[in-house]
């Protein structure tokens, strides 16, 4: 479970940049908002080095449908190959009928 939290986080992070370029949000804004220089949010954007509370503040600001369509998108993906019961299966295991 743990793990699954840290491994959420490495992923939100290795892919900030491409949420945000998602998000529409300009970088020269979201840098504002964190209280950064154009060049240091460009560096830290680039070396992928926000501190946790910048991670925080810039998913609050970025979150809107697209990021969370992107973001079901991605999680798809990753479950594409997850075991799946289909309809009839499903109504015989609960019961249903």
């Amino acid at each position: 479970m743990i793990s699954d939290i840290v491994n959420n986080y490495e992923r939100l992070v290795m892919n900030i940049g491409q949420l945000i370029e998602v998000s529409g949000y300009r970088n020269d804004y979201i840098a504002k908002k964190l209280g950064l220089t154009n060049v240091n949010f460009s560096a830290k954007k680039n070396r992928r080095t926000f501190t946790v509370e910048e991670v925080k503040k810039i998913a609050s600001i970025i979150d809107n449908e697209d990021v969370n369509d992107f973001l079901m998108m991605q999680e798809m993906d990753l479950r594409k190959d997850d075991e799946t019961i289909g309809h009839d299966e499903l109504y015989k295991l609960m019961g249903w009928k």
